[in-house]
């Protein structure tokens, strides 16, 4: 969502929701703020984030981070570093296909750019571990050589945390991330898609290969069909809200809502609020 030119594919708010029910007109941050060439890294999304908190503290109102990237938020409210638990394979074969063509110097040199410390202790003929370590800088923005640096707990968080989530009985969720996909279709997502490759923007490039936009490419270059690439995109997005809530479920500090209980999405929001003035 941080990129322009991609708003249906993230599902991105549009102006006329960004109003209460009251009709007062509420902020909403990093929303189009890059071009799809341009990298954008957990460490970027934290050093942007944490002077934002501030000045929104400042305003007297209260700061909500809200999304399904765990990285990214514990990044913001845990004050550690970690490495990411998923192997990307599509980075990985990028990268193994680049030292085909160019060399196991050449990414070797690349890693020196931006890792130097991992770049002095790895070998540049150790292929696999100079792209596992350019594989852990891109994901997250932390060289390898310094993704072990931890505090000691989570209790440490400076902030005054109130951590809510919400979930669903699988059949239910499933069934609403294929209509938000058929959705997604009909808005004009193959569309969307055609636009950003007209202006430029590589398949190859990490924006380009999110959810959607790499299904729709494969799709617009005749690698798949439409129904193809409508069912691996559907197949692709419930894999990736298993491992949302797989991530997420291990925070014991979450408090669960069940969306199925709440048909009337104004109680669930004055449950939120309720939950949210006597905690902070």
């Amino acid at each position: 969502q941080v990129y322009q030119g991609m708003d249906i594919g993230t599902a991105k708010i549009r102006p006329r929701e960004m109003y209460a029910s009251n009709g007062e007109f509420v902020p909403h941050h990093l929303l189009s703020i890059l071009t799809p060439d341009q990298r954008f890294s957990v460490a970027d999304f934290k050093g942007r984030v944490e002077k934002l908190i501030p000045e929104i503290a400042a305003r007297g109102k209260i700061p909500m981070l809200v999304g399904g990237s765990g990285l990214y938020i514990e990044a913001v409210i845990d004050p550690y570093r970690f490495t990411p638990l998923k192997v990307d394979e599509e980075l990985r074969q990028r990268l193994r296909q680049e030292a085909a063509e160019k060399g196991t110097l050449h990414l070797h040199e690349k890693l020196s750019q931006v890792d130097p410390v991992s770049a002095n202790k790895i070998h540049p003929n150790d292929l696999k571990r100079v792209i596992r370590a350019l594989e852990v800088y891109y994901q997250t923005g932390v060289p390898i050589s310094a993704a072990g640096q931890r505090a000691p707990g989570r209790e440490q968080s400076k902030y005054r945390l109130c951590y809510l989530g919400l979930e669903a009985e699988r059949d239910y969720l499933y069934d609403r991330i294929n209509q938000r996909v058929d959705q997604m279709i009909a808005e004009g997502l193959i569309e969307e898609t055609k636009a950003l490759l007209a202006q430029g923007y590589h398949p190859d490039m990490p924006a380009m290969n999110s959810l959607g936009y790499r299904h729709m490419i494969n799709y617009l270059q005749g690698v798949w069909s439409l129904a193809e690439a409508v069912e691996l995109l559907k197949r692709d997005t419930r894999r990736f809200a298993k491992r949302q809530l797989t991530w997420f479920k291990r925070d014991q500090r979450i408090k669960w809502y069940n969306v199925q209980e709440f048909p009337d999405k104004k109680r669930l929001a004055s449950e939120f609020a309720s939950i949210i003035s006597r905690s902070i």
